[in-house]
């Protein structure tokens, strides 16, 4: 799978122009909040963003900025996993997960050191996911896929506990994104 595989797959989801009240990301298109899209110098009505400037910021925020791009080169199993979780909830929350994954899958830190659950991906989250996935192979790299679909999973039921409103959303995010 490739990048821009990726991105379509993620605009194929999200769709396009949404503003449901009960969507506390306000205004959406192609899965790009208005947030988002004005801290990338986007001052339109969220109804006219191309695609290519959708596809722009998801490039920026959710591939190179993060750093799930060095994650690809790893598994790009796992950084699919990454970029969807990071749209929809936030990078720094995939990054988390991976992190937090990773720590329990280490025997211990006997086959590589703990990395800091930071949400921020630097040398030493590469450096364990590759042991991981060196020692682990194939196999390794479907339970870590269940883990972090797990972890986002249950994300979603904590969110739409803590907001009534988000109970709107929480089967449809279920259903569309964990595997």
């Amino acid at each position: 799978m490739t990048k821009d595989e990726i991105f379509n797959g993620i605009i194929g989801k999200e769709g396009g122009y949404v503003n449901n009240p009960d969507d506390a990301g306000g205004p959406t298109r192609w899965g790009i909040t208005q947030r988002v899209a004005r801290a990338h110098g986007y001052t339109g009505d969220m109804r006219s963003l191309t695609r290519l400037q959708a596809i722009a910021i998801l490039d920026a925020d959710y591939w190179t900025g993060p750093r799930f791009d060095q994650i690809s080169q790893v598994s790009m199993s796992i950084a699919v996993e990454l970029v969807d979780t990071g749209v929809n909830m936030g990078p720094a929350v995939a990054a988390k997960f991976l992190q937090r994954c990773l720590n329990i899958f280490n025997n211990q830190g006997n086959a590589y050191p703990d990395v800091i659950a930071d949400g921020q991906i630097g040398p030493r989250t590469i450096s364990a996911l590759t042991a991981y996935c060196y020692s682990r192979g194939e196999p390794g790299v479907e339970v870590m896929l269940k883990a972090l679909n797990g972890l986002q999973c249950s994300r979603y039921v904590e969110l739409a506990e803590q907001r009534a409103a988000n109970e709107s959303f929480v089967y449809g995010w279920i259903a569309a994104r964990v595997a």
